[in-house]
């Protein structure tokens, strides 16, 4: 019997070419969240998950504006995935999301009047993420400091990123304003402050529509208020 070699090279290099292009071919998983990056605490970097992520809930992806069921202009603000279709990684000026935080016309900028617009240090931290690659990211640290706790290095900035996209501007959530030393210091001595940390008391849990502070976080404002609210 004699095989036509010609034939079989044919068939070989057909049967390569629809197995190749059935490789080269498969369906990209579209949308998906990477994983969240643990790494120790730096200094030097910012976190997504624990500065980012709940300003700008707080800010921007609440009722009325970017939470799932309004999503003005189509645009949600709740999680890593939703929030990098605004954001081009490395690039801030490039970035849907630094533009309309940026925009001095008070009406067009994100949030809008009458809500208090982000502080530069906000959107200074904003912008760094955004340059170290916008990263799914957290601070891995596992001490939780009960030890040391002051207003200047622990309540406050909480409270900042947490709490005053809702209760700052001119027109406050539940007409309660936490953007100063004395206002914070008169929600802790009303009972206000932790009782909505922790949803007790008739209290609605804070923050809203958001993750649950840690224990750790929670432990130190129980410290802070056990103190006398030191402005330290």
């Amino acid at each position: 019997m004699k095989f036509d070699f010609r034939i079989i090279t044919l068939s070989l290099t057909i049967g390569t070419l629809v197995f190749t292009a059935s490789c080269e071919h498969e369906p990209d998983i579209v949308g998906a969240t990477p994983p969240v990056i643990e790494n120790n605490c730096d200094p030097d970097s910012v976190y997504f998950e624990t500065e980012v992520l709940p300003l700008l809930v707080s800010s921007c992806g609440i009722s009325g504006c970017h939470d799932a069921g309004t999503a003005e202009e189509g645009v949600v603000i709740r999680d890593y995935a939703s929030i990098m279709r605004e954001v081009k990684a490395g690039n801030p000026s490039d970035s849907e999301l630094f533009e309309v935080i940026t925009k001095s016309n008070p009406e067009k900028r994100m949030p809008p009047a009458p809500r208090q617009a982000l502080s530069q240090a906000h959107i200074d931290k904003i912008e760094k993420w955004i340059n170290q690659g916008a990263q799914n990211n957290v601070c891995a640290d596992d001490n939780c400091d009960t030890l040391n706790v002051s207003f200047s290095g622990h309540i406050f900035p909480v409270v900042q990123n947490y709490c005053q996209g809702c209760h700052s501007g001119s027109n406050p959530s539940g007409s309660l304003s936490l953007t100063s030393y004395s206002e914070i210091a008169n929600a802790a001595a009303n009972g206000s402050l932790i009782s909505s940390l922790k949803g007790i008391n008739g209290y609605t849990l804070m923050p809203k529509d958001s993750q649950k502070l840690s224990d750790c976080k929670i432990r130190q404002f129980e410290l802070w208020i056990e103190a006398g609210t030191p402005e330290n």
